[in-house]
């Protein structure tokens, strides 16, 4: 198991806020390496779980699990008259056969098949409620889009319980309008790639690994070895090519509140409240409650 966690979290570009990612490997890093772990250029991790101390929470090919909840007639979120209420919390992976947060987690594929029936005629909006510090690129980007689309045929709204940083602003800025708390945060537009190097602490126990294999880039980036140089601008390369999407899918679902070249302007800063409605990422500032209640009202009102 801790072979699997490991390939999922090192070598892998994530949508996460790095003081996310820090914790993790702090926490994780020596149960799963047997070692202690140095956090090079660390900011101090954070221990971020959504719909905790006392934050509320709401309620991929062939649609399987959408399927599975059209046969027995079940509508796969919270709905308030005509508005639906699709959660986005905790970290965001990319398939998951759950709807909604499970163990702290939403996955992209339970997602996207809210989304899609979140479509229905009987739906007149949906509200996103967001708490989360980000994660997987991987089905983020697809997840986006349908939310972009969504709130092209209908009116939607997301608002921040507490936090949308990375993957979870990427989903957050496609909605028609952002509403967060005063002491909450967004931002985080950027990409990150954790590589473990392993080599020294083997040294010191004496341990030599030795890799057998057939094709010269086989074995790149393994955790057995200091990352290469060549290796290390391969992923710097495509660390910057996703943040140049990431930016260009802000500025799509933002329009003319956050140009592509603003997104990238904030460097993958974290925002308080009162910088984020002042650079565009957000629309207003204020209680979650009473931003809900203001949208239920309105589109029950037209529905």
């Amino acid at each position: 198991m801790y072979d699997r966690i490991c390939a999922h979290l090192f070598d892998q570009p994530h949508l996460y806020h790095p003081r996310k990612a820090e914790a993790f490997v702090r926490m994780m890093g020596p149960r799963l390496t047997g070692y202690n772990i140095t956090v090079v250029n660390g900011e101090g991790g954070v221990d971020h779980t959504a719909f905790a101390n006392g934050r509320p929470s709401a309620g991929v090919i062939g649609d399987r699990m959408g399927r599975a909840y059209d046969r027995h007639g079940i509508v796969p979120f919270d709905m308030i008259g005509n508005v639906a209420i699709i959660p986005i919390e905790g970290t965001l992976v990319h398939k998951g056969a759950w709807v909604g947060s499970s163990s702290g987690e939403t996955s992209y594929q339970g997602l996207r098949m809210q989304i899609a029936r979140a479509r229905r005629p009987e739906v007149k909006g949906v509200v996103f409620e967001v708490d989360s510090y980000g994660g997987m690129v991987n089905g983020g980007f697809e997840a986006a889009e349908d939310i972009r689309q969504l709130s092209k045929e209908k009116p939607t709204i997301a608002i921040l319980t507490d936090f949308a940083y990375s993957a979870g602003y990427l989903l957050a800025s496609q909605a028609r309008q952002i509403v967060m708390p005063e002491f909450g945060g967004t931002g985080s537009i950027g990409v990150v790639i954790m590589h473990a190097d392993f080599s020294g602490a083997l040294e010191q126990d004496g341990i030599k690994v030795t890799f057998i294999h057939a094709g010269k880039h086989k074995v790149d980036g393994n955790r057995f070895a200091p990352l290469p140089p060549e290796l290390r601008e391969k992923w710097q390369a495509q660390v910057e090519t996703m943040r140049d999407r990431f930016a260009g899918e802000v500025h799509k679902g933002r329009g003319k509140r956050m140009s592509k070249a603003g997104a990238l302007a904030t460097e993958a800063d974290s925002f308080d409240s009162q910088d984020a409605l002042r650079v565009g990422l957000v629309d207003a500032v204020g209680s979650a409650q009473e931003a809900f209640a203001a949208f239920v009202k309105e589109i029950n009102r037209k529905g």
